[in-house]
């Protein structure tokens, strides 16, 4: 699995990239996608039956419909989803955020961090350099 890393300040077009390139990497196989939050929580919905299971202490709590299924995982370590995605068989794991991890960078804006391969990158030039970014491997 490619690992992708995104990096860059707030709103210097990292999202918008990221969202532009999930389906040219498609046309190579299976994509994933991990944001780091920073300070921010993702709200499980209050009340909901997959929210109290959480709740309760479950270490993985699944609520699947009929178009998608949605996972929390108690694990937030970058390293243990990335496995989670490996073991998916995920060929391209993009992450967003994370500077201070050592994987091989996309940069957008000014910002200055090591391992910088790309800095404000065209798609055409990301798919090209796929063989800079680092296997994953577990």
């Amino acid at each position: 699995m490619k690992v992708i890393q995104v990096v860059g300040r707030s709103n210097s077009g990292k999202t918008t990239f990221i969202k532009n390139l999930i389906p040219e990497l498609k046309k190579y196989g299976k994509v994933a996608v991990i944001k780091h939050l920073g300070d921010h929580d993702y709200l499980l919905e209050k009340g909901k039956d997959t929210t109290v299971f959480y709740d309760a202490g479950a270490d993985i709590t699944v609520g699947i419909d009929a178009n998608k299924t949605v996972i929390a995982f108690r694990k937030n370590q970058l390293d243990d989803t990335l496995r989670l995605l490996y073991f998916h068989q995920i060929d391209y794991a993009i992450i967003e955020g994370y500077k201070q991890r050592s994987f091989q960078k996309i940069v957008f804006g000014n910002l200055t961090v090591d391992r910088c391969i790309l800095n404000n990158p065209t798609l055409d030039e990301v798919i090209e350099s796929l063989h800079h970014f680092e296997d994953f491997q577990v």
